[in-house]
């Protein structure tokens, strides 16, 4: 594929040009990619407040912390404000410091994964909140401010507008397809073959058909589950090794990601499924002035890439 081609999200209203005849222009300008390093890292473990813990998973030495989530001491959003109602906590993934999430085991990352249960178990008790979301920052070009290996839980009472979009209209074109269209996002994507990154008996990974960014990966739960709690041991198992297996090979390009997953309590009708969107581009004129976005890594090579 070397001509350009418009094409539309699956349910929202919003066109990427795929470009890939443009992904080698000429360039004179870096954009930075790695966070710096401040001199005394709060998230190593020599300097945890311990009171600031909120939970924590020991690893294979005993008594040896694998991953905690603390309190966010700089919160958008808090519990005592009525203006602003919510609750953040950080999840710092290992106590290596410099590590991306992509560089550890299996295992770790089965760790990191099963605390964001547990913390949306727990949060998801706390009055009047109904949206968690759960993300990760790495690198500078993805918005870290800190080097050492963290991922964020926002709760909030307010349902963020592009979600509650989302799912009014997956829930419209659930209803004109007469099943749930993300089960037929699937399905199609698995028919069609060539965007699939990863599949098995548990989840299905694949770079969607309108890739806002370059190696956009999308990776869903066969099974209609509406949040992480929800996801079973074997799931999690399959789940665990699809990210990791996208994440070090986004590793591997040294390139800055986003990843990300919504979760809505009063909603069972939503398909958790987590994206994660690398920050190689940044948008410019075209994207911030028409709400088009040009994405110069066609799907379907972003695929063929993971899979290699």
């Amino acid at each position: 594929m070397l001509k350009s081609e418009i094409r539309k999200d699956y349910i929202l209203n919003r066109y990427v040009i795929i470009t890939p005849s443009r992904v080698n222009r000429p360039r004179d300008v870096r954009a930075e990619n790695q966070s710096k390093r401040i001199s005394s890292c709060v998230f190593c473990p020599s300097n945890i407040v311990t009171a600031e813990v909120t939970d924590y998973l020991l690893g294979a030495v005993k008594k040896q912390w694998s991953c905690w989530s603390v309190i966010n001491k700089y919160p958008a959003v808090s519990t005592n404000n009525k203006s602003a109602y919510g609750y953040q906590e950080v999840i710092v993934e290992t106590p290596q410091h410099g590590i991306d999430l992509g560089e550890l085991s299996e295992q770790q990352m089965r760790n990191v994964l099963t605390l964001y249960q547990k913390r949306t178990k727990q949060v998801s008790k706390i009055k009047k909140i109904d949206y968690i979301l759960i993300f990760k920052n790495s690198g500078g070009k993805a918005g870290a401010s800190l080097m050492h290996a963290h991922s964020q839980l926002l709760a909030m009472e307010l349902l963020p507008p592009d979600v509650a979009e989302e799912l009014y209209l997956a829930d419209k074109a659930s209803r004109l397809c007469g099943r749930s269209i993300y089960r037929k996002i699937i399905d199609d994507e698995l028919k069609q073959g060539a965007r699939i990154i990863y599949q098995d008996d548990q989840v299905v990974a694949f770079a969607p058909y309108a890739s806002q960014f370059h190696y956009e990966a999308w990776i869903f739960t066969r099974r209609q589950v509406d949040n992480i709690m929800e996801i079973n041991s074997q799931e999690m198992d399959s789940m665990v090794y699809c990210l990791h297996l996208i994440l070090s090979k986004l590793h591997s390009l040294n390139l800055n990601y986003n990843f990300f997953f919504h979760q809505v309590i009063s909603n069972q009708k939503q398909h958790f499924y987590i994206k994660i969107q690398p920050r190689d581009s940044i948008w410019a004129g075209v994207e911030l002035g028409s709400g088009l976005v040009i994405n110069s890594v066609a799907p379907e090579q972003a695929a063929e890439f993971y899979r290699s």
